[in-house]
């Protein structure tokens, strides 16, 4: 499995699991430890899961699969949906744009 679709299933993933209240203005930033043997889903149901992934599978697991480009932002919204939006969320002094200030 390539390091790039891996990290798209956990860049889903992961950030289904966050709250819009842990991006605010004031909050830093943290990094996130995508795994490479790790596979992260956000289920129909509206739930996070993880799995333990191998090898047997890899091809295709790949077929279909998207990178995410770069400076793409996910987000949960008040309904509770996962969203993800590429363009900018940043302010040119590196502040989050859509904080609760």
């Amino acid at each position: 499995m390539t390091c790039s679709s891996t990290k798209t299933v956990l860049t889903v993933a992961i950030l289904a699991g966050f709250s819009t209240g842990a991006l605010a203005q004031g909050a830093a930033p943290t990094p996130w430890e995508l795994r490479q043997d790790m596979g992260y889903a956000y289920g129909r149901d509206g739930k996070t899961l993880a799995y333990k992934m191998g090898t047997n599978n890899a091809g295709l697991l790949l077929k279909g699969a998207k990178k995410v480009p770069k400076g793409t932002l996910f987000f949960i919204g008040q309904n509770g949906q996962l969203y993800m939006r590429s363009g900018p969320y940043l302010e040119g002094d590196g502040k989050f744009m859509f904080g609760s200030e």
